[in-house]
C-alpha cells in the first residue's frame, strides 16, 4: 500500500497552521500526510501535535538553509507568515521570499500562499484618505503579504485571502469592554459596513478542501469568510451569547489609531480600507464558497456558543 501524499504546513503550531494540520489529521480517510513545520520541536504545542499523528520538522522562515530540508518530499505547502510577531513589513517579505525560494527548489506541486490584499493598489501612498505607515505602506499586514505575492507567481500557487479571525476577541484584545457605565462596549470601527470574519479552524478546514480538490484552484486567487457582520450584529450576537446587553461603538478610525496598544495605526487602516470597499471585500470572500470547501464552517453565533467564555470582559473603560 504506498504512503498518501504530504502536505507541510508553515507556522504549525500557530493559529492558521495549527488548523491546517488538524484538519488534515480529523479526516478519518487520510488522503494526506501532514509535516509540521516549526521552529521549536520540543514545544509543547508541537508535541501535541506529534500525538495527533503529525510528523513534526525544525523550520525556521528566518533561516533559509532549514527550509529545503523540511519542504523534501512533500507534494503540497500551506505557506503563512505572521507579522503580529515582528510587525516588520520587510522581515515578512523576507521570509516570504524563503518560502518561495525553498518550495521552488523541492519542487512542491501546491503551494496554498496565506495573503491578503496590497491595500495600495487603490489607496496609493501619496492618498490622503488614509496616513501612509512606515513610509510606503498602508497597511503593513496586508501590503507585504499582498506584495509577496508576486514571490509565488512562478509556483503552482493558490492564493488564499483570509478574513477577520473571531478569535481576535479572546487573544488581541479585541472583545468588548466595560464603560464607566459599567455596561459592555464592542468597538468596532466600520460604521454600517459588513465586516468578514471567520473562526481561525475554518481557515484551516478550508484549505483542506482546496488540497482535497487537487489543481482546481492552482493560479487562482480566492477568498474566504465564515460570516459577514456589521458591528451592531456582532454586538447583538455578543449580548446574546454572555447574557447582557452589548452595545456596538463605531468609533472613528483616527480615534481607533490613537488607542495606543501596539498595531493600532496599522489595524485602524486596515478597518477603513474593509469599510471604504466593503462590497468589494466582502464579496472576494463568498460564504457559499467557503462552506463548500468545509461543509462545517462556523456561524459567528455558533462559534461563540463554543468561545463565548474564553472571552475576556475587561473593566477598563473604552
Amino acid at each position: 500500500m504506498s504512503k498518501p501524499p504530504v502536505i507541510a504546513v508553515l507556522g504549525a503550531t500557530g493559529a492558521q497552521g495549527g488548523g491546517v494540520v488538524r484538519a488534515i489529521l480529523s479526516d478519518k480517510d487520510r488522503k494526506f500526510a501532514v509535516r509540521a513545520i516549526t521552529r521549536k520541536t520540543d514545544s509543547p504545542a508541537a508535541r501535541e501535535l506529534a500525538k495527533l499523528g503529525a510528523e513534526v520538522v525544525a523550520g525556521d522562515l528566518d533561516n533559509a538553509a532549514t527550509l529545503p530540508e523540511a519542504f523534501a518530499g512533500a507534494q503540497g505547502l500551506y505557506a503563512v507568515t505572521n507579522f503580529w510577531e515582528h510587525f516588520s513589513p520587510e522581515r515578512e517579505m523576507t521570509q516570504a521570499g524563503n518560502i518561495a525560494s525553498a518550495a521552488k527548489s523541492a519542487r512542491i506541486k501546491h503551494v496554498i500562499w496565506s495573503t491578503l490584499e496590497d491595500t495600495r493598489e487603490r489607496i496609493p501612498l501619496d492618498d490622503p484618505r488614509m496616513p501612509t505607515l512606515i513610509k510606503r505602506y498602508k497597511v503593513p499586514h496586508f501590503d507585504a503579504k499582498g506584495e509577496g505575492d508576486a514571490l509565488f507567481g512562478s509556483l503552482p500557487t493558490t492564493f488564499l485571502r483570509t478574513s477577520f479571525y473571531w478569535e481576535n476577541l479572546i487573544h488581541f484584545g479585541m472583545g468588548p469592554k466595560r464603560g464607566d457605565d459599567g455596561k459592555l462596549n464592542f468597538v468596532l470601527p466600520m460604521g454600517d459596513r459588513k465586516l468578514p470574519g471567520i473562526a481561525v479552524a475554518d481557515i484551516g478546514g478550508c484549505a483542506y478542501g482546496v488540497f482535497k480538490r487537487g489543481r482546481e484552484f492552482i493560479g487562482r486567487t480566492i477568498g474566504i469568510a465564515g460570516e459577514h457582520l456589521t458591528g451592531a450584529q456582532m454586538a447583538a450576537a455578543l449580548s446574546k451569547a454572555f447574557g447582557e446587553p452589548v452595545r456596538h461603538v463605531a468609533m472613528s478610525f483616527a480615534a481607533y489609531a490613537k488607542l495606543g496598544f501596539p498595531g493600532a495605526e496599522d489595524l485602524a487602516n486596515m478597518f477603513q480600507y474593509n469599510h471604504d470597499f466593503a462590497e468589494e471585500f466582502c464579496a472576494q470572500r463568498p460564504i457559499a464558497f467557503a462552506r463548500e470547501l468545509n461543509p462545517g464552517l462556523l456561524t459567528f453565533e455558533r462559534w461563540l456558543a463554543a468561545n463565548a467564555t474564553r472571552i475576556p470582559r475587561a473593566t477598563t473603560a473604552t
